[in-house]
């Protein structure tokens, strides 16, 4: 059996392909970070199983399924790093998932269940289960709305952050650093998901690491090869990727 791995996240794609190798039947053939990549990799490479993410930045796994265009289709394991809503599209009995973070046991669980599932069978109920998901999918998000304040766990606390108060976010490995003006909180988040959850008006993903408040944005500091750097109110320098220059300029007023 033949599986791709689609995930934004690199780390997330690395685990999933080293869990793999203890997995016999099944032999990576590839990874894709973003689910325009994804549609393409599985239409030429026809794999007989997909770990796919929901929620990547481009577009969601559901979209992802619905431009899948080869016979037979292959079996879905969706990775989520939402227990919020997003799960209970798997109340219709669909595929299997994966909540990160997930436990190893929890992971050779799902295989055991994809390995006895037959080719004939994933693929005959392939296109009603992907409607039902999409509906049940976008049902729940058009009902959840983004959250006032950030619960941060603190020991035996949660402590609830005012997103106003945030300057800016950096990825460090499966967790998030936030920074405001007098203090930095560790987070076990994804930032893909911490920016769906944040006004898109006052934050911006200058990287693909970097998440800043474009009130706290103090100036923009120009260096060689017309590339730029975001001076923030603490005077941190973060920099701003090419491919989101224009649009960050354009979202300061530049």
């Amino acid at each position: 059996m033949r599986a791709l791995i689609i995930d934004d996240e690199e780390l997330a794609r690395k685990r999933i392909l080293n869990l793999l190798e203890e997995v016999p039947e099944i032999k990576a053939s590839g990874e894709c970070s973003n689910g325009k990549t994804a549609i393409k990799r599985i239409n030429d490479l026809k794999p007989d199983l997909i770990f796919l993410d929901i929620n990547m930045k481009d577009m969601n796994g559901f979209e992802v399924l619905q431009e899948i265009n080869i016979s037979p289709k292959p079996l879905v394991i969706f990775v989520t790093a939402y227990d919020n809503y997003a799960t209970k599209a798997f109340d219709v009995d669909a595929f299997d998932f994966l909540l990160k973070p997930f436990k190893d046991q929890r992971f050779f669980k799902t295989i055991s269940k994809i390995l006895n599932i037959s080719r004939s069978e994933a693929d005959s109920s392939f296109d009603k289960k992907i409607k039902e998901l999409f509906k049940v999918y976008s049902r729940e998000a058009k009902e959840v709305s983004p959250p006032g304040k950030i619960p941060i766990k603190q020991g035996n606390k949660t402590m609830l952050l005012d997103p106003a108060e945030i300057s800016y976010i950096i990825a460090s490995g499966c967790y998030a650093e936030i920074f405001t003006n007098n203090k930095k909180y560790v987070l076990r988040e994804s930032l893909n998901n911490l920016e769906e959850m944040l006004d898109e008006n006052i934050f911006f993903r200058i990287h693909r690491s970097t998440i800043v408040n474009l009130n706290h944005v103090k100036e923009i500091v120009h260096s060689e090869y017309s590339e730029i750097d975001a001076r923030m109110t603490d005077d941190k320098l973060l920099h701003i990727s090419k491919s989101n220059k224009k649009q960050f300029l354009e979202k300061i007023g530049i």
